[in-house]
């Protein structure tokens, strides 16, 4: 079994952070009834025998007795890891996991990487190595965090360069928040497109996330739930509704139930790592399998069902269904038509009481009207987990390499000129050290060259087949 260490910065990085730390928490207690330690909770959480005072020595086998998340949470403000520390999840993380400062990044990407990233770097390291340390099979990093804002931008990206060179056989997988047109942070398009540049150059995939997607799939449910339309009752205790039935019942911010999605999100891309499946898909198949060209790993991910649906027998065509859902528009967690656009390769998580014949079935029946690049028509990975997710009786969670996140990266570069062309809040960037004028050009040249990407690919749709340039292999 391997395991799994996720790495929280900035205040959206944390928030998602501490919704999946409850969800997986809940998941697990679903299914573990005896509490007993096993495989599936050790991919996530160390057994920690508290009896001698600290951090006292890993209990692999036997009784569930101080469980700790493979976490680090970094923040350079300390509001949000502070309330983590006195809320439910307290005992869940100790100071050892924990890098925060008093005075934030000012949403200045320069500050976060440049500045607090070469003060905190010693720190960082030495935290990574010791959660490290206590894996027996480390195989994967998960970094949380928004692009919009300073410390998420800036220093979330300096500690994903930090992974890069300290565990360069692990995978690293980011989730990125982007923010919306309507942002209220004036310098987001800055940090968000020099942000872009070291997920283009240090990670192995990325899910990006748009806050417009979340608010409107979020608004959906409401009315979903509000509708009391027959045959549609939504279960109240569904991890995506509500967050109802955590450890304690606090009260629900405006961003839970958007960050509660994102949380769904890695809950689903993990599954097969925790938990028994006829057909186990491992973390690294999924960089393998759906990134053909290096930097063209920004995967498009939708959810399927979002509310849950009161009868338990699932009736096949409500199964198929949930498959058409997962290639619509609303229920993709950017906005984006990835049915309209050129698919590289997809993958389908799908979790519950569901047969492999009808995965096969849904393929079939989808592949028809969807386009894939004519050298990777085959280009489908599934993944069947038994364990369900907790209020439902199954779920899917699609991922697609597909060039339908270009719009987001040309509207990100629309609104990065407009700034950028009157030099506007430029001075704020540039008095930091190390902080130059050539980092914005070669940023906004970096996300160019991968738009271009795109558009060499989209260009093949439906013509003669022409490859983008391989990596050279050198004899």
């Amino acid at each position: 079994m391997t395991q799994s260490v996720v790495v929280q910065v900035g205040q959206c990085g944390n928030q998602v952070g501490c919704r999946f730390w409850d969800l997986a928490l809940r998941e697990h207690a679903a299914v573990n009834k005896k509490g007993i330690y096993d495989e599936a909770l050790s991919s996530f959480f160390r057994n920690v025998d508290t009896r001698s005072g600290g951090d006292g020595p890993d209990i692999y086998k036997g009784k569930i007795c101080s469980l700790k998340a493979r976490a680090l949470l970094i923040d350079m403000e300390e509001g949000v890891v502070n309330e983590i520390l006195q809320g439910p999840l307290r005992d869940v993380f100790d100071s050892k996991q924990l890098i925060t400062d008093v005075s934030g990044s000012g949403n200045n990407w320069a500050v976060g990487h440049k500045l607090y990233g070469y003060q905190y770097r010693e720190n960082i390291v030495e935290k990574l190595r010791k959660t490290a340390e206590h894996c027996d099979c480390l195989q994967c990093f998960f970094i949380i965090h928004s692009m919009g804002g300073g410390t998420g931008s800036g220093l979330g990206t300096f500690v994903l360069n930090v992974l890069e060179d300290e565990f360069p056989e692990v995978y690293r997988f980011v989730t990125s928040v982007y923010p919306s047109g309507e942002d209220d942070v004036i310098t987001s398009p800055y940090n968000s497109v020099l942000a872009m540049k070291e997920l283009n150059e240090h990670a192995d995939c990325v899910l990006p996330i748009e806050n417009e997607s979340l608010f409107d799939i979020v608004n959906k449910i409401h009315q979903m739930i509000n509708s009391g339309k027959l045959g549609s009752t939504v279960k109240q205790n569904s991890l995506v509704t509500s967050s109802a039935g955590s450890a304690k019942t606090v009260q629900e911010k405006p961003f839970d139930a958007m960050n509660n999605i994102i949380a769904n999100l890695l809950l689903n891309l993990t599954s097969s790592a925790r938990f028994e499946g006829s057909l186990n898909m491992d973390l690294n198949e999924i960089s393998m399998n759906l990134v053909p060209f290096p930097r063209l790993h920004y995967l498009v991910s939708s959810l399927t069902p979002l509310y849950t649906l009161a009868d338990v027998n699932v009736p096949s065509r409500r199964l198929d269904q949930m498959f058409s859902d997962a290639f619509s528009r609303d229920h993709q967690l950017i906005q984006a038509d990835p049915k309209h656009s050129l698919y590289l390769a997809c993958a389908l998580l799908v979790r519950g009481n569901v047969q492999v014949s009808d995965l096969r079935r849904n393929i079939e029946r989808l592949k028809p009207s969807l386009h894939f690049v004519s050298w990777n028509q085959e280009g489908w990975k599934t993944g069947l987990c038994s364990v369900p997710p907790v209020g439902h009786s199954h779920s899917l969670l699609a991922l697609a390499n597909n060039t339908c996140v270009k719009p987001t990266f040309i509207e990100l570069k629309d609104r990065f000129m407009k700034l950028y062309k009157k030099k506007a809040h430029l001075h704020h960037y540039l008095h930091i050290d190390g902080m130059e004028q050539s980092c914005f050009s070669e940023a906004i040249s970096s996300l160019s060259d991968l738009i271009e990407e795109y558009n060499e690919l989209d260009a093949t749709k439906g013509g003669p087949r022409t490859d983008p340039s391989r990596l050279k292999i050198a004899v």
